[in-house]
């Protein structure tokens, strides 16, 4: 089988995409195939799979699937990709529209010429801050905001939110000292999170700008994470680092995200999105 991709990221944040509305692939075949294009020796290289398919839900439709097969439910990164491709490739033509995914609608606007987009803002929607809706365990239903949170013998705090996807947001005074590479894998996995989470690590420069670095859920440390960056900037406001109202620039690995969790309590999110190659995966199911 010969299925035509486009590889793009979002601030490094990389996925093959897929264009459902020219092409069909078996429900049974999309994790193995996320799997295999995702591997950087015998495939394409990537953090996943995003599949773009007709909807009736919305204006365009989105499914992730991580490196590991597993579907995710956002990705922040990934719908400024699927926003730019869906305007670039005439799928859209007006330069506001909804892109369904697993955690609902989102509302997209393109910046740029009738050929480029170079810049994508996104309504995120409302951030979820009850524990049983993140899912975190514990005795309570209330947000969960610097609680303790011990690991591997270390006393941390941490502020979880969900984006449509679950954060773990971890503020350290020294982002190039953080302890991703030691406790990422433990934390996503630890067992207070029946379906696993993404863990961030957060350095506050100032109520407008911070540094960020994250280990996501099925796929390991990666170059930047959309909804993260937003769950990292609503963490900050909900410690008094930082007020609603306020655009905060986020800086990932890959680059800048610019987020707002404005007054009527939407996440905006505003980023770059970058085509890098086109071609064909051979593919034998």
């Amino acid at each position: 089988m010969n299925i035509p991709f486009t590889k793009m990221h979002g601030l490094g944040n990389s996925y093959i995409f897929v264009n459902l509305f020219e092409f069909e692939i078996k429900e049974e075949d999309l994790a193995p195939l996320a799997v295999a294009v995702a591997d950087k020796d015998t495939g394409i290289g990537s953090d996943g799979l995003i599949l773009i398919h007709p909807t009736e839900q919305a204006d365009v439709g989105m499914r992730i699937f991580n490196k590991d097969g597993s579907e995710g439910k956002n990705c922040g990164n990934g719908l400024r990709c699927v926003a730019k491709y869906a305007f670039e490739n005439k799928l859209i033509e007006k330069r506001i529209f909804t892109i369904e995914t697993k955690a609902g609608n989102v509302t997209a606007e393109v910046h740029g010429d009738n050929t480029n987009v170079h810049e994508v803002t996104v309504d995120m929607g409302h951030p979820i801050l009850n524990r049983s809706d993140i899912p975190m365990k514990g005795h309570n239903d209330d947000m969960v905001v610097s609680e303790p949170f011990d690991v591997l013998n270390e006393k941390l705090s941490v502020t979880t939110v969900s984006m449509g996807n679950p954060h773990a947001i971890f503020f350290v005074d020294d982002i190039e000292n953080a302890p991703l590479k030691r406790l990422g894998s433990v934390i996503t996995n630890d067992h207070r999170f029946p379906e696993g989470v993404n863990v961030e690590f957060v350095e506050i420069i100032s109520d407008r700008e911070v540094h960020f670095r994250v280990w996501e859920r099925g796929s390991g440390i990666t170059q930047a994470c959309g909804t993260g960056a937003c769950a990292a900037v609503v963490a900050a406001v909900l410690n008094d680092h930082s007020n609603k109202g306020q655009e905060v620039c986020v800086h990932l690995s890959g680059g800048d995200l610019f987020i707002t969790w404005a007054g009527d309590g939407h996440v905006w999110m505003r980023g770059a999105a970058t085509t890098t190659i086109t071609g064909k995966f051979h593919w034998q199911a």
